[in-house]
């Protein structure tokens, strides 16, 4: 199953805020340079986790965003159910697919997606980031870059 890069944003946003002290702040500018992706693209991902219940959003001038719960009481099945917009692994209807009365291969997609949601509902991002660590130099290794205005 590959997710979509929206997800994959949304996912990798959380895994950094995982690993700063919890409760610090950074802002979606930094976290969009760390990973060298659109700062709009990203404000987009970053707005709806904070919808969901996922990233906490301080405006003004010394706000920034942090996770909202802790990394353990966040299950990455259900963020994937939340970014991703077609779960059903198949858009019969584009282009229009003169298939569909009869076809099975929607059916199977469609099992194949729930037992890969079911393995990453056994997931929490504190699973995603125990090897804080080496997440940790990683990250401080891409500082340099995000760091620049």
């Amino acid at each position: 199953m590959k997710l979509t890069t929206y997800t994959d944003f949304g996912l990798r946003a959380m895994m950094y805020l995982a690993t700063l002290p919890r409760g610090e702040l950074t802002s979606v500018a930094h976290v969009s340079r760390l990973y060298d992706v659109s700062r709009n693209h990203m404000v987009k991902v970053v707005n709806q986790l904070a919808r969901e219940g996922y990233i906490h959003a301080v405006r003004g001038k010394n706000g920034g965003i942090r996770l909202a719960r802790a990394p353990e009481d966040i299950n990455i099945g259900q963020v994937i159910r939340s970014l991703e917009h077609n779960l059903r692994g198949i858009d019969c209807g584009s282009p229009a697919c003169y298939l569909v009365p009869a076809c099975r291969l929607k059916d199977a997609l469609q099992l194949a997606m729930e037992a890969f949601l079911r393995v990453m509902e056994s997931y929490t991002l504190a699973d995603l980031v125990g090897n804080r660590d080496e997440l940790t130099v990683i990250f401080r290794q891409l500082e340099p870059r995000a760091s620049q205005a």
